[in-house]
């Protein structure tokens, strides 16, 4: 079945407005953008009020299918670093928030997710694919950058993050 045209032009346009203001992505080793979003129940999450924790920033649509996969990863990852100073940010990036709810609703997440219907935040990410990931040290920096979701990854993610805890 070939998906509807719509489908397609949302997928390009997004694509496009990623990529097209930025020659590369953030790389490992810069400091992370800053941001300030709203979760659904309007409370603002922004990067500075997180300095000092591990952070795992992860830029998702309702239309993603490798997303569907990553959500229950990131939702045990939340219950095992939770307590420890972890946290996920899940920056949607839906045009319409119905869409971002009907996928929360098969899917729900135990951790943070906020909105960018405007694409603000994965363009000053440099985000190129969906799901892409970010994790932060407690200082700000970049130490991991995830175009996709493979599950392969997910323990070299996963050491990396308990390494990242470890370290004070």
């Amino acid at each position: 079945m070939k998906p509807p045209a719509s489908l397609l032009l949302r997928c390009a346009a997004l694509v496009l407005a990623f990529c097209a203001p930025f020659a590369s992505a953030v790389g490992v080793g810069e400091g992370a953008p800053a941001f300030s979003l709203a979760t659904s129940r309007g409370d603002t999450v922004t990067l500075d009020k997180l300095r000092g924790q591990v952070v795992y920033v992860d830029f998702w649509a309702s239309w993603c299918g490798p997303c569907k996969r990553s959500f229950p990863w990131m939702n045990e990852l939340t219950q095992r670093y939770g307590d420890k100073g972890f946290t996920i940010v899940a920056v949607n990036v839906d045009k319409k928030r119905e869409d971002a709810e009907r996928f929360l609703a098969q899917l729900p997440a135990q951790f943070t997710v906020v909105y960018d219907a405007a694409g603000t935040t994965p363009a000053a990410y440099a985000a190129k694919a969906m799901p892409s990931s970010y994790l932060i040290d407690r200082s700000g920096k970049i130490v991991m950058v995830e175009q996709g979701f493979r599950d392969e990854q997910k323990a070299a993610v996963e050491t990396r993050i308990r390494d990242l805890l470890a370290a004070r």
